[in-house]
């Protein structure tokens, strides 16, 4: 899988490209290209952004700046599921990622501080996407939500086939959030583990898991 990110500050990712999921499968079930949109403005001097007609505080991310990016990227046209992060998109969810996932490529748009000339949204996107009715500076934390959130979903991504299966909004739990977990020790300050998870009685314990979920989810 491809995935481009555009974006004015590409040094942003490189962390989640040294954890995993993203560092497990890059460079082989993923190619991740970090486009900086000043590269290829067609302003002086690296502009990208400008005052918004009617006035206001902020800048914002021009059209034609973005537009000559994705040009310079792929040509006259995209190709691929080119997404812009903005208030107002479809809220990012599993059953989103996993949509993406299933995708040869995608582009990733990002912004700062007001955001693209709405001409970006209308004409240069396919999809707007938002991860939650909260603002940001920037859209390159939310570019990587949905990089580390596809990664993951990868073959090789968590090292076990059977980590990914049965979690949070998976089928196996009814799309439902994950039962609670617990490790060593099993007793520490009074707080016990649950008796279950200690009887090795796998038949219980899947019950009580599943029990678990359906509560949590409800809740």
């Amino acid at each position: 899988m491809q995935i481009d990110v555009f974006t004015l500050i590409p040094h942003a990712f490189a962390w989640i490209t040294e954890q995993r999921p993203v560092a497990a499968v890059l460079g082989d079930e993923l190619e991740l290209r970090l486009v900086n949109y000043r590269d290829y403005t067609p302003l002086r001097a690296g502009q990208v952004d400008d005052e918004p007609y009617g006035g206001g505080a902020g800048m914002v991310l021009r059209v034609d700046v973005v537009a000559a990016a994705l040009a310079a990227v792929y040509g006259p046209e995209p190709g691929r599921r080119v997404i812009a992060f903005t208030l107002g998109g479809r809220q990012l969810d599993q059953r989103l990622v996993e949509e993406l996932a299933a995708e040869p490529a995608l582009t990733l748009l990002s912004s700062r501080f007001e955001g693209f000339d709405e001409r970006v949204l209308e004409h240069l996107a396919t999809d707007r996407v938002s991860i939650g009715p909260y603002v940001l500076s920037g859209g390159e934390l939310l570019a990587m939500v949905v990089l580390d959130a596809v990664a993951r979903r990868l073959p090789g991504a968590l090292g076990s086939e059977e980590s990914g299966l049965e979690e949070s909004f998976s089928a196996e739990l009814e799309g439902g959030v994950e039962y609670p977990h617990y490790t060593r020790p099993a007793e520490f300050r009074g707080w016990h583990v649950p008796e279950v998870l200690l009887s090795g009685n796998h038949g219980r314990i899947a019950e009580w898991r599943r029990t678990q979920s359906r509560a949590r989810s409800s809740a």
